[in-house]
């Protein structure tokens, strides 16, 4: 899409974070925003902001993991705006206790993670893509993953596969509107360290996903390390420019910094030549992703997870 005013957006995880500078981003371009996210205070005092500030918006508290509740999404945007020409499947979580290895996860953080990194990506499609086909009007769906969905290793094993599969299905959303000559266009953002709320999720965990013995903890030391890369990580709003921008040029993969590259190309090399990876730790190259940022980093022997 090359002129945003007048559009309508929808956008999901808006109640923080890259969504929230999502809907801002988009409502300055000139769309009606329909923000939508599991945490409702939030989502509405963000609604609020922007009307006050003169723009078309309105909030749907929506849970991305209930195929209903996206559907309920996709009606309510419809029934107040007539139209849907944006659909950002931004909505994220990270189960705590991520620097554990892959065997030691519960079965409730894989549930809740694939639920809502994964499903929430594939209800968003199911429910807004037919609507949007038999519009005919051009439109863009922009996912968020990460570049934990392009690279692999031992770190976050739970948050990283469902963004791996994330990855997977919104290129075969590209493929599939390509070969239907749909004039939709398809995102794929892949951020990698971003200074938001995400390592937070917990907040937002349903009561029936919950370990018997209650979510992991980090220690002490690996959330100070934690808090000090995020604090010099790239802002929201710098990414949601990032993401305005590829809709405009209609671009497929957006990366927000090449200090992943070697890790993605070390991968993929090794598949193409058959051989075993040497697969970096998170935290190597997260500190990288910040320390090319011309900010601090602090040095540690553990792994941390990309946005």
């Amino acid at each position: 899409m090359q002129d945003l005013a007048g559009r309508v957006a929808v956008i999901t995880g808006a109640a923080s974070g890259i969504g929230a500078a999502m809907a801002w981003r988009f409502a300055r371009a000139g769309m009606k925003i329909v923000a939508a996210d599991v945490d409702e205070t939030g989502l509405a005092a963000v609604c609020a902001e922007l009307v006050d500030a003169g723009h078309a918006a309105i909030s749907v508290r929506t849970n991305v993991a209930s195929a209903d509740e996206v559907e309920a999404l996709a009606e309510r945007a419809y029934a107040a705006f007539g139209a849907v020409h944006l659909l950002c499947n931004n909505a994220g979580v990270v189960p705590s206790g991520r620097y554990r290895a892959v065997w030691e996860f519960p079965l409730e953080d894989w549930r809740w993670s694939l639920d809502v990194n994964l499903y929430g990506v594939i209800h968003g499609l199911r429910s807004f893509i037919p609507r949007m086909l038999d519009a005919g009007h051009e439109g863009h769906v922009l996912t968020t993953a990460s570049v934990a969905g392009l690279i692999s290793g031992s770190g976050s094993a739970v948050y990283s596969a469902a963004k791996h599969a994330a990855v997977r299905v919104t290129e075969a959303l590209y493929a599939s509107l390509r070969e239907r000559n749909a004039p939709i266009g398809v995102s794929l953002l892949c951020p990698g360290l971003v200074n938001t709320r995400i390592y937070e999720s917990e907040r937002s965990r349903p009561e029936a996903l919950r370990p018997a013995d209650g979510p992991a903890r980090e220690t002490a030391e690996l959330q100070a390390i934690a808090a000090s890369l995020y604090a010099g990580a790239m802002s929201p709003e710098e990414v949601a420019e990032l993401a305005c921008q590829a809709v405009l040029d209609e671009r497929l993969y957006v990366l927000t910094t090449d200090s992943f590259d070697d890790a993605i190309r070390e991968r993929m090399t090794a598949i193409l030549e058959r051989r075993n990876p040497a697969f970096a730790t998170l935290l190597a190259l997260s500190r990288r992703d910040v320390g090319e940022r011309g900010r601090p980093s602090t040095a540690a022997t553990s792994p941390t997870t990309a946005a």
